[in-house]
């Protein structure tokens, strides 16, 4: 049939293709998310396979259709992924010499496999159409988030995916938590949730932390030969940079960077809990955990999270733990810009033979963070060695074992939120030193959330210049923007706003709670942090939807969301005249 001829059948076959998708997805929970006997696997299996089949055929027409090379890269990357699942689970069922039962379930999960593979390339090619239906890139950010939690709250309801069932308060609770890297939690993860469960909540907690946007770039740099403009924009305004030129190049190396990190410290922490006998599946617990603690979440597969016995003096897994956290609170900018600044620093040292600073390498940014990171994280250390060195260090041996437990208290009050000690039970002037590292946070562009550590430095800085009659911020040789400080004071206010309103919901919701208690989870659930006095499963529906709303602006940012919400392009030719407010 000619190829005009098939331009009038594209209208029903993309109706065909989606409908198709439907069925697909349909069916892939349904494998995951209900118990099926081996007639049923055997009969969704075959149905996957035809399902398989038909989509290798509507691949080839659109491609045989479409003239454009990027989207016909698309379809052929598809027909990759089908083709190859297809021939890999036929050769399995023809070779394989064990019995039918494992036969067929193993063909069921290399289907899987493959379909899911071709559902985010199919969710990628969906996610890039609406760059061209809305522009606003914290509108799709904020969205992407809203749809990762509300998808996820879903799937955690699958009768497959806990052991006793889960209402949907706390199925969305879960997820929210997930996808906004807090780790607070209102169900035992390890215990509640069945390994399908917590894979969900791990896939969650990844496309939260790297970003759903991200992601998309990624896919479509590899899958589709390029990226649009649009979306340059989109990646430029949600990763901070400020050259358009070289930020998908850049949104390609957070993915890589972030998996490398992440596999990385999955063989660190593999290795350093291979002896302890008490934990089952040391993989899957490496993998968890690597993810979990590099993109800030806080989530573990222990009861007790870290604070079990065996855990909590196996000092060398926490260090690995610390460093994940601490690389991952940074922010990617801060990394790459570091990175950079550590090549130039060794070809200096190669070329010149001798020990030469590199100039201007390293930005005001990258400093500005450096510094008050590592300032918050001694000054952190220092306060829990003193405050702690009679309470609860006491069970720690010697002064390695003391100095590794308030190093991680440090570090993970920084949005991490994991525990190796009990946060009940710490000294009153340790956990009002807790809250203020919890509002503080990670830093700008990472996985952790909190007010960030630039706002922080840029506010203090703000009031010595003040209280020093100067106009503006100088550091160096550099100045400040004065947006940069309004926007700082604009984060702090909104923070304030947003924590004391939860607080005051909480205390009328919760009549058995102190006032520490609850400002302790309302500090946490803003800040992304997932640290607990041990109240988050006593809390009633109403206080645990207010927290869900409060993670969710802590993560994506209140003021992020009022500039998507109200922004609008203004050139006044106009200026009004000044006048003075009395300030005392």
């Amino acid at each position: 049939m000619p190829k005009k001829n098939l331009k009038n059948y594209k209208s029903p076959l993309s109706k065909i293709y989606g409908f198709t998708d439907i069925i697909l997805i349909v069916f892939l929970v349904v494998d995951f998310g209900y118990k099926a006997d081996y007639h049923l696997i055997y009969n969704k299996s075959l149905s996957l396979l035809l399902i398989a089949i038909t989509l290798i055929a509507l691949n080839f027409v659109r491609l045989y259709i479409s003239k454009d090379p990027t989207v016909n890269r698309m379809y052929k990357a598809n027909l990759i992924v089908l083709i190859s699942t297809i021939v890999i689970t036929l050769t399995v069922f023809f070779l394989g010499d064990f019995d039918s039962f494992h036969k067929i379930r193993d063909i069921s999960y290399l289907i899987d496999i493959g379909l899911i593979l071709y559902f985010l390339l199919r969710l990628t090619h969906l996610l890039r159409k609406l760059y061209t239906v809305y522009h606003n890139p914290l509108i799709l950010f904020i969205g992407s988030f809203m749809v990762i939690a509300l998808i996820g709250s879903f799937l955690l309801m699958l009768p497959n995916a806990t052991t006793n069932g889960i209402d949907y308060t706390d199925a969305l609770f879960t997820s929210t938590s997930a996808v906004c890297v807090t780790g607070l939690i209102v169900m035992d993860t390890a215990t509640q949730f069945t390994s399908l469960g917590q894979t969900i909540i791990l896939i969650i907690i990844q496309l939260g932390g790297i970003g759903m946007l991200t992601f998309t770039s990624f896919f479509a740099f590899f899958f589709k030969g390029g990226t649009s403009f649009q979306e340059g924009l989109n990646i430029r305004d949600l990763m901070g940079t400020e050259q358009l030129n070289d930020v998908l190049k850049m949104a390609m190396q957070v993915v890589i960077f972030t998996f490398g990190l992440e596999l990385a410290g999955a063989v660190l922490i593999f290795y350093s809990v291979h002896d302890i006998s008490e934990i089952d599946n040391k993989v899957f617990f490496s993998i968890f955990h690597s993810i979990s603690a590099f993109c800030n979440a806080g989530f573990s597969t222990l009861s007790n999270g870290l604070h079990e016995q065996y855990i909590s003096h196996a000092y060398g897994f926490q260090w690995i733990i610390m460093y994940l956290i601490i690389l991952g609170g940074l922010g990617y900018n801060i990394a790459f810009n570091f990175i950079r600044y550590a090549k130039q620093l060794l070809l200096n040292i190669i070329t010149f033979r001798k020990f030469k600073q590199p100039v201007r390498v390293l930005t005001l940014n990258s400093k500005i963070v450096i510094v008050t990171t590592s300032f918050l994280l001694f000054l952190g250390t220092l306060f829990v060695v003193l405050g702690e060195w009679g309470n609860t260090l006491q069970s720690h041996e010697g002064f390695w074992g003391k100095l590794t437990t308030a190093s991680f208290v440090s570090v993970t009050t920084r949005t991490a939120g994991f525990n190796t000690v009990n946060f009940s039970e710490l000294t009153m002037p340790v956990i009002l030193f807790t809250i203020l590292l919890m509002w503080i946070g990670a830093s700008p562009a990472s996985t952790g959330g909190g007010i960030k550590t630039s706002t922080f430095a840029l506010a203090t800085l703000n009031i010595i210049a003040t209280a020093r009659g100067k106009e503006h911020i100088e550091i160096g040789t550099r100045k400040v923007n004065s947006q940069s400080v309004k926007r700082a004071f604009a984060i702090i206010c909104i923070s304030l706003i947003v924590i004391g309103n939860a607080i005051l919901l909480l205390l009328i919701f919760e009549k058995k709670f102190t006032l520490i208690q609850i400002a302790f989870e309302v500090f946490s659930a803003y800040s992304t942090v997932g640290l607990s006095l041990g109240i988050t499963s006593e809390l009633s529906n109403p206080s645990k939807y207010v927290l869900i709303f409060v993670m969710f602006f802590g993560r994506i940012g209140l003021l992020n969301l009022l500039i998507g919400m109200l922004r609008r392009i203004q050139h006044n030719s106009y200026r009004y005249p000044e006048e003075n407010i009395l300030i005392n």
